[in-house]
């Protein structure tokens, strides 16, 4: 999959870089799919208050866990857990539930709402669900105030799915009560273990850098390998209706189930959110790390990170009532499956047949893996700096292209698993960006640049088209840097990944409160393989 977005991509990095600059900081906050593993679940339904970067505090109900998770954490790279990894009694979203292909899965819920707001349920959209306990209601059985009710099934497929309350879910739904489920194939294909599918993860290790991964392959299909995954669940609040809920239930305290006036009834329409959130939580506050201890009901964030030509695995959820056209800058993502149905072509089964998407719509209720896939090919320069001139034996590396072009094990001689421009597009190698550091085209580079007096004057952005420390300095030699290489903040020798935005095409929800920038809005940092990716928070 190339890039087909590249010009755009790279001056929006560049115009976008002084407004995101307090990202270019967070090299601790990464991402990952961090989540409770199965196959028996205890959870509990009840309220507690969610932050919002302009300081509200939102009166929320969520799904958490009524006792420490018997399966344990998830991922565990090394056996050990994510730091701070924990499972409060009420989080929004809810815990996310790791299972695997065949298992047979039971999920307890207790209602420790208020009384008020009623019974509450789980639905479990894609599986053919039993129910034990509870009373009954209109969508499945539910648990009354203080109450339990049990659901079993059986994970038939792979895939990413959405589990959300079956009662009042225009209420409840909105409150927060919903969460996602990861089913991992329980025949992870072996080409996705051995060979170039699995060479990224060799080069991670090389590097020092752990595997984060639930598994090798997203489906039992060779084609569905991938090197690291995000899983990211969209939704908005309406603060109008979460405040009546605080007053309905407020006023009625100490109410009897079932006794007259002792129910809410919460006007949900008119409609009008405020709050957009990717993970329960608002931007900037997504690209602080998982279980970050200033959101104790809000554990997930949304921070991706990736090397040059990793198969990035996302997976994405539509958890609110509006769809939410969300673009993620840098390329086009590949659709894989949606709802934990694999995409194949009808003519040959081994062929994925899910579609290119600029825009990645997420509908309420829908869930979809897809592949994101970034290789610096196309952008006409070389992208790590070399300089066939320069003393530095890092400016001077061989880029033997591989079948396709790039420098990999399957180049011959192989790339070497520690080598920083693993990956490389070696037609563009030892292409400088420009032989005049403020030339443009006809000055003899084939790239012009923008003024960086109006483009890169941000605190931490670090000025540099290069990717990786030093590559500035590696590109031009010692004494000369292609301006303004490095800022206040923030120099080539640091972080010194690429910057993509990712966030909703829609322009109101990539604020908070109708303050930009906030809601759904996150980067993906392409960082060279000096710079380890740290997934642990």
């Amino acid at each position: 999959m190339r890039a087909m977005k590249m010009t755009k991509t790279i001056s929006k990095m560049l115009v976008l870089a002084p407004m995101l600059a307090l990202l270019l900081t967070a090299t601790a906050a990464n991402a990952t799919a961090p989540g409770i593993k199965g196959p028996s679940f205890n959870l509990t339904a009840q309220e507690a208050y969610i932050s919002q970067p302009d300081g509200a505090s939102v009166y929320s109900w969520g799904y958490g866990c009524s006792n420490v998770p018997a399966g344990g954490f998830a991922p565990r790279p090394g056996g050990a857990d994510l730091a701070n990894a924990n499972c409060p009694t009420m989080q929004v979203p809810g815990p996310t539930l790791i299972i695997t292909e065949g298992q047979a899965v039971s999920v307890t819920l207790t209602n420790n709402l208020p009384t008020a707001a009623g019974n509450t349920s789980i639905l479990f959209p894609g599986f053919n669900v039993t129910t034990s306990g509870g009373v009954g209601g209109l969508l499945t059985q539910e648990a009354a105030p203080g109450g339990s009710v049990t659901y079993t099934f059986t994970a038939s497929s792979p895939g990413t799915r959405a589990y959300y309350s079956g009662t009042q879910g225009d209420l409840q739904v909105e409150m927060g009560l919903y969460g996602a489920i990861i089913v991992l194939p329980a025949n992870v294909p072996t080409n996705c273990t051995s060979g170039l599918a699995a060479a990224n993860v060799q080069v991670e290790k090389a590097w020092g850098e752990s595997d984060f991964r639930l598994a090798a392959a997203a489906y039992d299909h060779a084609k569905t390998c991938y090197d690291r995954e995000y899983l990211f669940q969209f939704s908005e609040i309406d603060p109008n209706i979460h405040t009546q809920a605080l007053a309905q239930v407020a006023a009625t305290s100490g109410c009897m189930a079932g006794a007259a006036g002792c129910s809410l009834n919460v006007a949900t329409e008119p409609y009008h959110p405020a709050y957009f959130m990717i993970n329960g939580r608002s931007m900037p506050d997504d690209m602080d790390t998982n279980y970050a201890t200033q959101y104790p009901h809000q554990p997930y964030n949304g921070n991706p990170h990736m090397h040059p030509g990793e198969q990035v695995l996302l997976r994405v959820i539509g958890q609110g009532r509006w769809q939410h056209p969300f673009h993620e800058h840098g390329n086009h993502v590949r659709i894989l499956g949606r709802d934990g149905n694999l995409i194949l072509s009808a003519s040959d089964s081994n062929s994925l047949a899910g579609p290119l998407l600029f825009t990645t719509t997420t509908t309420p209720g829908v869930a979809f893996d897809g592949i994101f896939y970034f290789t610096g090919r196309g952008l006409n320069w070389d992208a790590y700096g070399h300089n066939p001139n320069s003393t530095d034996p890092n400016a001077t590396l061989p880029c033997v292209p591989d079948a396709n072009g790039y420098y990999t094990a399957n180049s011959v001689p192989p790339a070497p698993y520690n080598t920083i421009n693993y990956y490389e597009w070696c037609q563009d190698h030892n292409k400088p960006l420009q032989v005049a550091p403020f030339g443009d085209v006809a000055g003899g580079g084939p790239a012009t640049l923008p003024d960086p007096n109006l483009f890169t004057n941000g605190a931490w952005f670090g000025g540099s088209p290069y990717l990786g420390p030093n590559a500035t300095v590696r590109a031009v030699g010692a004494t000369g840097t292609t301006p303004p290489s490095g800022t206040i903040a923030n120099s080539p020798t640091g972080e010194a990944g690429w910057a993509f935005m990712w966030h909703s095409h829609n322009e109101r929800e990539i604020t908070t409160n109708n303050v930009f920038p906030g809601g759904m809005l996150m980067m993906m940092l392409v960082d060279s393989r000096e710079f380890q990716i740290d997934e642990s928070n």
